[in-house]
């Protein structure tokens, strides 16, 4: 192995490994991992730029503008009252409902825009309850990346599969991967009383307080409400049809936060951006230029190469090897730059005679979507809850989160691995 290539991989074992132990704070850990790969020459400073995903920096963005000036009608505060008297005040069914409708709109907008939704819905209703908020946020995390499993815009990795191959339409996402995660969410939401029933008990009384509430007094600012609604739906719309426009769907989320601060006036700007969550979008920085490193010394491609070539092409193995591959990875790494090495690698099998690549994209979808779940830096919508818990006073540790979602992690791809299996292999 080449030099640069050991130098990379040790500068990238170094990084996660001080994340994890959260010594220092992971921004300012991923950020420096980021530099030493261009101070060392391990990639220069252009390709660096070429890494960072602006497309995921510009939809991070433009949705917490919109969240943050959405959240000053307290929109956020009546649907979370709504929520609660529907669950009759119970902590536990509330969290269910919550990561049900997480999961469903992960599904149809994407998880992260959905996480950026649910977060201060959750804070919300906890504070009232007296409860603590991490159980539901961890409950999300886990529902938003199975949710956006489901169709071809629920998550980054099956957005750039279906952008890869053309036949891999909207509906054949949903076809083929949504009756899997109907399936998974049924077996994951027992699991969640399991585990958190006992962490967020509370008191009669406190349920009786929040049925008392006129949920109607929470929203304060009508015309704003009307405004960010309508935003919000426009954006909403834009991301369905952003692949017909020809736009990305950080051009619709930008476009629909700058149309709302142009609707409120300079005066909402700077309270807007200070309310952007500038430490998860330099985290983000930093680790896609680390993970670039890589990628651009040829770690990644070796990686992928040398486990392609275990299977000896067979279609059940590499199938399966994709698949707990990809989980894997993610879960450590971001899925991003993984399925953007992994995409060119399966194409390249098709060149190579295997006739049937249509189990190796689900597997990778599947592996790249479920696996995100592992850690806390597996996925987009992990960093971002984390960040906003982070800035309420509720942190959610690198060790918390893996004792969780690593095991249900494990769980979603060995339930993956029979439903690849039957559907596609026999």
């Amino acid at each position: 192995m080449e030099q640069q290539a050991i130098i990379a991989i040790g500068i990238f074992l170094l990084t996660y490994g001080m994340i994890i132990a959260e010594k220092v704070h992971r921004t300012i850990v991923a950020m420096i991992g980021g530099v030493l790969m261009v101070v060392l020459g391990i990639i220069d400073q252009e390709s660096a730029l070429h890494h960072i995903d602006f497309n995921t920096l510009g939809l991070l963005v433009g949705m917490m503008i919109i969240v943050s000036i959405t959240a000053e009608t307290g929109l956020f505060k009546y649907l979370a009252m709504i929520s609660a008297k529907k669950a009759g005040g119970d902590p536990v069914r509330i969290m269910l409902y919550l990561a049900l409708i997480t999961a469903v709109g992960s599904a149809f907008l994407d998880n992260v825009t959905t996480v950026l939704l649910m977060v201060p819905v959750t804070l919300s209703i906890t504070r009232q309850l007296q409860v603590p908020p991490v159980p539901y946020l961890i409950t999300q995390i886990l529902a938003s990346n199975i949710g956006g499993t489901a169709t071809l815009i629920g998550d980054p990795p099956n957005i750039m599969i279906g952008s890869a191959v053309k036949e891999l339409t909207f509906m054949a996402f949903i076809y083929n991967l949504a009756p899997f995660v109907v399936v998974l969410m049924a077996v994951i939401l027992p699991i969640f009383v399991l585990l958190f029933r006992k962490q967020i008990q509370t008191t009669p009384e406190l349920k009786q307080s929040i049925m008392a509430v006129d949920e109607k007094a929470l929203i304060t600012d009508r015309k704003l409400l009307i405004k960010s609604l309508s935003v919000l739906g426009l954006t909403v719309i834009g991301f369905f049809l952003h692949q017909l426009l020809h736009l990305e769907s950080a051009t619709v989320a930008l476009a629909g936060g700058f149309l709302l601060l142009l609707l409120t006036g300079e005066h909402a700007m700077e309270e807007a951006f200070t309310k952007v969550e500038w430490t998860t979008i330099f985290f983000f920085v930093g680790l896609f230029v680390l993970v670039g490193g890589l990628v651009e010394t040829g770690v990644i491609s070796k990686l992928a190469a040398q486990a392609i070539e275990l299977t000896g092409g067979n279609p059940a193995a590499t199938s399966m090897l994709i698949l707990w591959l990809s989980a894997i990875a993610s879960a450590f790494l971001d899925n991003i730059p993984f399925v953007a090495t992994m995409i060119p690698m399966i194409q390249e099998m098709g060149n190579m005679g295997v006739s049937n690549l249509e189990p190796l994209w689900w597997s990778l979808a599947l592996g790249a979507c479920l696996g995100g779940n592992g850690t806390l830096i597996g996925a987009s919508a992990n960093l971002i809850v984390a960040g906003m818990s982070a800035k309420e006073g509720y942190p959610i540790r690198f060790v918390t989160f893996m004792k969780y979602g690593f095991p249900l992690m494990l769980l979603s791809i060995g339930m993956a691995t029979v439903y690849i299996y039957l559907r596609y292999l026999i």
